[in-house]
């Protein structure tokens, strides 16, 4: 199998976004005098609910066991999507080693990228113009984010998205993750995934994925994506 597109995952496959995001929540819930911090183990817990607002509603009713309606969750994260914001153009969040050349030589060899993600649209656009210095429609030519769907990840519906945009059947697409959640919905959209697990997803069960990688860079493993990297 050579993918006609590549469809990427985002926050821990395209960067390890995690830590920018867990500072974020931790610096707005500080600004909004809200009594939480999120640890990385505590985090690595809270990530198991895709979606920073569906993350906030979750921990307050699991974890400080009070009713999600009366903390204010769309005004924290709005709030924390500009100090993360912030924090991505700072430059400080590279792309994950070998990706750039992934996607460069996915370009090369003609092979269409996308990306579906939980995170939402402005989030896919501050990396991309961080790290590539080019707005993310520049670079992918569909783009399924979280806020456009109804159903988030494990939910197959930003994958659906993604492949309604492309045109494209299931099988003639891969999929790039990082997390069990992120495996699960393309699986559930029935299309086949690589996994390179990232800091906060490593001890994921990634049982059904066409291959495990440590880092992207070991691209010649994976003999779905070595094609890409053939010399012509």
């Amino acid at each position: 199998m050579t993918p006609k597109a590549l469809i990427f995952d985002v926050d821990g496959t395209l960067a390890e976004t995690e830590e920018a995001h867990r500072h974020a929540f931790n610096d707005t819930f500080a600004e909004f005098a809200i009594d939480w911090h999120w640890d990385r183990d505590l985090y690595r817990e809270l990530l198991k609910t895709t979606g920073g607002k569906e993350r906030m509603r979750a921990y307050a009713a699991n974890h400080k066991h009070l009713d999600p309606a009366q903390i204010p969750v769309v005004e924290i994260h709005k709030r924390k999507t500009e100090l993360y914001g912030d924090l991505i153009a700072k430059g400080t969040v590279p792309l994950r080693p070998g990706i750039a050349a992934l996607i460069k030589d996915a370009q090369n060899n003609g092979c269409r990228l996308a990306v579906a993600t939980t995170t939402n649209l402005p989030n896919v656009d501050r990396l991309i113009r961080a790290t590539m210095g080019l707005p993310a429609a520049e670079v992918f030519e569909v783009i399924a984010a979280g806020d456009m769907v109804k159903a988030k990840k494990p939910a197959p519906d930003v994958y659906a998205l993604a492949l309604t945009g492309l045109g494209l059947p299931a099988q003639d697409c891969l999929a790039l993750e990082d997390s069990r959640n992120g495996l699960a919905s393309a699986q559930a959209a029935e299309i086949p995934c690589v996994i390179c697990p990232s800091a906060y997803t490593d001890r994921d069960d990634f049982t059904g994925a066409i291959g495990v990688l440590d880092s992207f860079e070991q691209i010649s493993q994976c003999a779905v994506l070595a094609a890409l990297f053939a010399p012509a």
